[in-house]
Order: structure tokens, then C-alpha cells, then sequence
């Protein structure tokens, strides 16, 4: 089941430094998972945050179901995140004693088509970082248009 199914989160590579990467699970109802297979879902507003030893995101906005009857969700509620113990462990001991954040980067479909949210512990970027990352973007696509004539 090949799913072209990828919604990103654009503004996070341009906020945050990523330092890991894991792919969690989403405790998502059935109206739900048929919106993110549709394509409607944003994360532009959502971050993640620990609960007595749970991960959940917050802010994430999964569109309702246009056939869901009263069967649908609420757009925009904390939806639990599911990974191992030794990582939940690791990720909630690397937000409390450095201040880095988990940042939510995309929603995809694996190959058994659940849906899975990309993450990443990451450490907020300064104004001149951001300025920097912006230069290297704009020498890249500059280059790539010379390759292309």
C-alpha cells in the first residue's frame, strides 16, 4: 500500500537545529486516519510535551472527516504519541536537563499504512542561524539553476 501521504512541518528545519530523529506512533480514531490519508492535516502550530511519562502533541489540526456524521473529531486535540520505553525515557531526561524541545517535523504512512509522525529533539536556532541557514538555501537553489542552463 504505497501512500504518497506527507505532510511536513516547513517552518521547523527554519526554527530549530535537529539534533535526533525517531518515528512515533499516533493514537489516532477512525475519522481521524481518514483525514490524514486524505492530506488534511497541518502540524504548523503543534509541539510536543511529556505527561507522567507519556508523549503527546498538542496543536496538531487533523481536518473533520467530510463523512463522518457525528462520529467526528475534534480538530485540534492532544493526540498521544507511542514509542519505546528506553526512548521515552532518553527523550524526556534530554528535555528536562538541557531545555531542548521535541519538535514534530512530518506525518506520513508506513508501508502497513499507519500513520506515523516523524520527531526530533531539537535546540532553538538564534537570529544569526537563521540568517546563516537562509544564505545556504539561497546558494543551493543559485546553483541548482546553473546546473540547469
Amino acid at each position: 500500500m504505497a501512500n504518497e501521504v506527507n505532510i511536513r512541518n516547513k517552518r521547523a528545519s527554519f526554527d530549530y537545529e535537529f539534533l535526533e530523529e525517531y518515528n512515533a506512533g499516533i493514537v489516532l480514531t477512525g475519522t481521524e486516519i481518514k483525514s490524514v490519508r486524505a492530506g488534511k492535516a497541518s502540524l504548523s502550530d503543534a509541539y510536543c510535551y511529556f505527561s507522567r511519562g507519556e508523549l503527546w502533541i498538542k496543536g496538531m489540526h487533523i481536518a473533520e472527516y467530510k463523512l463522518g456524521t457525528y462520529y467526528n473529531h475534534e480538530e485540534k486535540r492532544e493526540r498521544k504519541l507511542l514509542l519505546t520505553h528506553k526512548e521515552l525515557v532518553k527523550l524526556e531526561r534530554k528535555v528536562k536537563e538541557s531545555g531542548l524541545t521535541i519538535v514534530p517535523i512530518r506525518v506520513f504512512l508506513n508501508e502497513k499504512g499507519f500513520a506515523k509522525l516523524r520527531i526530533a529533539l531539537a535546540k532553538g536556532k538564534k537570529e544569526y542561524d537563521k540568517r546563516e541557514s537562509l544564505k545556504l538555501k539561497d546558494a543551493k537553489k543559485d546553483m541548482d539553476r546553473a546546473m540547469k542552463y
